[in-house]
């Protein structure tokens, strides 16, 4: 059964340039480690991700294994993982089983695979919405990040919300995680900020490619910004 895992790392002092340079170097090795089908390797930005400027300490990992045990095999032993280990202040990692995806990434559909997870309303959940924006429309894009991020931060249910992208200003993920779906939905479908979004960018077209994920979260470990953000709803992951 295939796994998905979110990476979050965020650098010591010190090892920014380190860090910056293994966006150009790291993909390299992670293309020959047995096991894994799909990976991004990206930066985040300012304001926990969603800011115009990027965030040098901070970079996420997404990938997709061909079972659990490949995955276990990386994160115990790969010289790559240990590297990084050895250079972040905090590592904060999410197992996850896809619930519902559409759409495409880089033009693959790397979450399109059967699960074994059952939908719970009560359980945590996780969303990934990734865009590569249209250059024309970054501005108008920009011009919204800010006021519609901060309100989901401060959505009732959210336990963590971050920005990260492959590149700078025009390809853009937001990453979610909510106590609940019922949290989640309530959030999408009644705020009025997020609907304004929504419906602009279908209006004025602004993503040439798009995806959209939820997963149902199996486990976490470590920390983001010093807390272990689903703490008293999971065990170790």
């Amino acid at each position: 059964m295939p796994l998905t895992t979110l990476t979050v790392f965020t650098f010591r002092p010190g090892h920014r340039r380190w860090a910056l340079a293994q966006m150009g170097t790291a993909p390299a090795q992670l293309q020959r480690i047995l096991g894994l089908r799909f990976f991004k390797l990206m930066g985040s930005g300012a304001n926990n991700g969603f800011g115009f400027w990027p965030h040098l300490r901070r970079y996420g990992l997404m990938a997709v294994w061909e079972d659990a045990a490949a995955a276990e095999a990386f994160f115990a032993q790969h010289p790559l993982w240990a590297q990084y280990q050895k250079r972040s202040a905090e590592i904060w990692t999410l197992r996850l089983a896809p619930l519902k995806a559409h759409g495409l990434w880089d033009g693959q559909a790397p979450f399109d695979y059967a699960s074994t997870a059952a939908a719970s309303a009560a359980a945590p959940v996780a969303v990934l919405t990734r865009a590569s924006i249209r250059l024309r429309k970054t501005p108008r894009f920009w011009q919204y990040v800010e006021p519609t991020s901060a309100a989901l931060a401060q959505a009732v249910g959210v336990r963590a919300a971050i920005g990260l992208g492959e590149l700078p200003v025009v390809r853009q993920a937001t990453f979610s995680v909510w106590e609940s779906a019922q949290a989640m939905q309530q959030y999408a479908y009644h705020d009025a900020r997020h609907r304004e979004v929504i419906q602009l960018t279908r209006r004025e077209n602004w993503y040439a490619e798009e995806l959209f994920a939820r997963f149902q979260v199996l486990g976490s470990t470590g920390t983001l910004d010093g807390i272990e953000p689903l703490a008293g709803l999971l065990g170790p992951g």
